[in-house]
């Protein structure tokens, strides 16, 4: 009989080892994330510069970002940090939002296709996403052609969808003028 040994937490954040590639610290494993498809690293990049445009370029971090919630270690597509947050993640030294730490202004998520991917951006992480207080989640579903924007209120999430010519509003950035139609356009462009 194999046995697998799993990890606590700690053990985990105390490992020295550099992994190649990205992963996700889940019920005790690490788990090795396939590589993101063109389209949905295109959308990052295109919202990365659409937040530039708003937000100091050390507040923004793109799936190189460790955030710990509900036990478990997440690596959103997307995050916007507050300054303080940026401030003293610059000062560690790992590239890991602990939950000793302030919570992300945003995280952003590029479903990628298949059941497991839609489970985890759409039931787990918006679950732990609401635990850990981020105030806005943003789901974007190339496969579904909509913008999910999930708001925290009172510890819950309320979601509004956007769809084709729709402009996603975010109440933490108003002025973002920005259309479902130009995001997922992001990931179609050579």
């Amino acid at each position: 009989m194999m046995t697998t040994t799993r990890l606590a937490l700690s053990d985990y954040l105390a490992l020295e080892e550099v992994f190649e590639g990205w992963r996700e610290f889940v019920d005790g494993e690490i788990i090795e994330m396939p590589s993101e498809s063109p389209q949905n690293v295109l959308i990052s990049l295109f919202l990365l510069t659409q937040f530039l445009q708003l937000v100091p370029f050390q507040q923004l971090r793109r799936m190189d970002t460790e955030l710990v919630v509900a036990g478990r270690v997440r690596m959103p597509d997307l995050l916007v940090l507050g300054e303080e947050l940026a401030t003293v993640l610059l000062a560690s030294r790992r590239s890991t939002i602990t939950e000793d730490m302030s919570a992300p202004l945003l995280a952003v998520e590029v479903v990628s296709p298949g059941k497991a991917n839609e489970d985890r951006d759409y039931r787990f992480k918006r679950t732990e996403y609401a635990a850990r207080g981020i105030p806005e989640y943003w789901i974007v579903d190339p496969a579904k052609a909509k913008v999910m924007v999930l708001m925290l209120v009172d510890g819950l999430y309320e979601s509004v969808d956007y769809s084709g010519s729709d402009r996603v509003v975010s109440s933490l950035f108003p002025q973002l003028n920005l259309t479902v139609e130009q995001v997922l356009q992001a990931g179609d462009n050579p």
